[in-house]
């Protein structure tokens, strides 16, 4: 488990969709959230589905790197200005998803929040 600072970076992740969430490190209560499942990518997922042939998942960086510019937003919004990744769960994470979630931290990243632990991870 993360420790030290008071926000907390979670990824959910399946062949449909990416979901990053920032909590509070004491209370586990969502501070913001991105997802993929917005209304923004429901036209994109919607081609993916009735692509032949059919494609395995209905996300990729690209859509990860938007999430992050998302979020990022939404952070600066509320203040944060610092947040930690479980550096634990995101190396035993499948090595093709951890290429795909790389641009969402380095979108964070652009927009300005500090990702501390995604140094640690080799992608």
């Amino acid at each position: 488990m993360a420790t030290g600072t008071s926000h907390l970076l979670r990824l959910l992740l399946s062949c449909r969709k990416i979901t990053a969430q920032v909590t509070t490190s004491t209370t586990n209560t969502i501070i913001a959230m991105a997802s993929s499942s917005e209304q923004e990518f429901a036209k994109l997922c919607k081609a993916k589905l009735h692509r032949v042939p059919r494609c395995r998942n209905l996300w990729d960086s690209k859509i990860a790197s938007r999430v992050g510019e998302k979020l990022g937003d939404r952070l600066n919004e509320v203040g944060v200005c610092k947040v930690e990744i479980d550096v634990e769960e995101e190396i035993n994470r499948p090595v093709h998803y951890r290429k795909m979630v790389k641009p969402l931290f380095d979108s964070v990243k652009f927009k300005g929040i500090t990702v501390i632990g995604a140094e640690k991870l080799d992608l």
